[in-house]
């Protein structure tokens, strides 16, 4: 059953308790657990919520609605910006986006490289020897 310290439309901060595939279990004042579903965690899409979320995280949440028959709270995290971790890396030169997340180039070896090289200049050949044909079947008609 829901507590009376917890209000609909209020921000509050909460520890994350679980994760779950569907979204995250966070205490509320007086360890009222509600869930931030994965979809009102981030106003971008989430493929994982381990990828935005940890056990722990203390996150800023809204309480969207209560349900008076079992007690159960919805919780949002959009547009309510979040404090970033004291051990959360300060780069500079990181690229954050409007929702504060972070991306990051990925990481090819040479091989990789090396390898999309040769597939990409097999495909250039073949398409253009495609392109010829056409032509000139085309110059035919």
């Amino acid at each position: 059953m829901a507590d009376n310290t917890v209000a609909v439309g209020v921000i509050y901060t909460g520890k994350v308790l679980k994760i779950k595939p569907f979204g995250a279990i966070v205490s509320l004042p007086g360890n009222v657990p509600g869930l931030v579903h994965i979809s009102q965690i981030t106003n971008g899409f989430v493929q994982d919520v381990g990828d935005v979320l940890a056990i722990g995280d203390e996150v800023d949440v809204r309480v969207v609605s209560i349900e008076e028959a079992s007690g159960k709270i919805s919780l949002s995290m959009k547009d309510i910006p979040q404090k970033r971790a004291a051990n959360e890396d300060d780069d500079e030169d990181a690229d954050y986006d409007d929702y504060n997340y972070r991306y990051e180039a990925p990481v090819i070896s040479a091989a990789q490289a090396a390898s999309f090289e040769e597939k990409f200049k097999s495909w250039q050949k073949t398409s253009n020897e495609r392109i010829a044909g056409i032509n000139k079947r085309n110059k035919r008609r």
